[in-house]
């Protein structure tokens, strides 16, 4: 399981922009992104070098973000057709919901981040499937 910060942003420009600046003057390295948006705000998800969560969350608290740890699945998806089908067969079978999921490329890797509804019996159902999951210390 990785931690992954949600941080909630104005709908307005050079949001984004002021927030990557924080981080690169942080030296806060992101490994995954995924913006959703609404009329009035958005919801920036994104995955840091993962010995450096905490310390992202501090300083986006320092800067008056508000934003919040959650734990997310990173699955190593082979680049075929159908495996990202595997991956949501095995979960929906499972009875599993997948709230939202996004992708990300780590060592020349595809990897697909995803957010269930019960992370421990989705991780327990994958690894018994053999689905090679990603731990923090890969990422």
């Amino acid at each position: 399981m990785l931690k992954q910060i949600s941080v909630f942003l104005p709908n307005q420009v050079g949001t984004l922009f002021k927030l990557t600046q924080i981080l690169m003057d942080n030296d806060i390295n992101m490994r995954a992104i995924s913006v959703a948006e609404t009329a009035d705000f958005g919801i920036l998800r994104v995955l840091v070098d993962q010995n450096k969560t905490e310390e992202c969350v501090k300083v986006l608290k320092a800067e008056n973000y508000l934003s919040l740890i959650t734990e997310v699945i990173a699955v190593d998806v082979p680049d075929k057709p159908g495996a990202l089908h595997d991956i949501t067969r095995i979960l929906a079978e499972e009875r599993v919901n997948i709230e939202y999921l996004y992708s990300t490329l780590v060592k020349e890797k595809a990897i697909i981040v995803i957010r269930v509804d019960d992370i421990d019996k989705a991780v327990n159902i994958l690894k018994k499937k053999g689905v090679k999951l990603i731990e923090s210390k890969e990422f």
